[in-house]
């Protein structure tokens, strides 16, 4: 089943339309009457959109048919590009600890301060948050860097070196990528 929700919020009439269709549709589909929009508890849908009318819902995912008459093709158009944003925003953002990677604009978010990486820096940050144990040289040199695990290099310790200096620089945090006797790990710290 397919977990896309689609709230109909007052357009009965275009839910009647999705309704005969339903069973060619990539995403579920909900009428909300106005009484129902309050009790809603969006948060508990992982993946929705609110098709409405109304300009001023202050709800997030909210998909805009004020147009009317409009072409049925336009309105499963927005709904289907309102779906593959929201899953492309999703997939953009990653949460390290307490900072948020973008990885299309390469910043990392913390507040509102942003410090740029490069895609080597984002790449082991994301590699080493995704690891519960310290991760060695050798196995970031392979894995990161794609070098063979019998060359001698010091990229990677230079790398870390450089990108502590700019987390200390930037965020005055010294401690996201700390140091064990058997390789890196990213801070607990939250």
């Amino acid at each position: 089943m397919n977990n896309q929700i689609l709230f109909i919020y007052e357009l009965p009439f275009l839910f009647n339309i999705f309704e005969e269709i339903k069973e060619n549709l990539n995403f579920q589909i909900i009428s909300l009457t106005k009484k129902e929009i309050t009790k809603t508890n969006f948060s508990q849908y992982e993946n929705y959109l609110i098709l409405s009318q109304k300009k001023n819902l202050n709800l997030s995912n909210v998909i805009l048919v004020d147009d009317f008459p409009i072409k049925f093709s336009k309105v499963l158009e927005k709904i289907n590009i309102g779906f593959l944003k929201k899953k492309f925003n999703e997939q953009s953002n990653i949460i390290v600890g307490q900072y948020t990677i973008n990885i299309n604009s390469r910043e990392i978010i913390l507040d509102d301060q942003r410090l740029k990486l490069t895609e080597k820096e984002i790449n082991t940050i994301i590699y080493l948050s995704k690891k519960k144990k310290p991760v060695s040289v050798q196995e970031l040199q392979e894995k990161v860097w794609a070098y063979q695990s019998k060359l001698e290099t010091h990229t990677v310790e230079t790398h870390i070196h450089r990108l502590r200096k700019k987390f200390k620089e930037k965020f005055l945090d010294d401690k996201l990528i700390i140091s064990k006797d058997n390789g890196y790990q990213i801070s607990e710290k939250k």
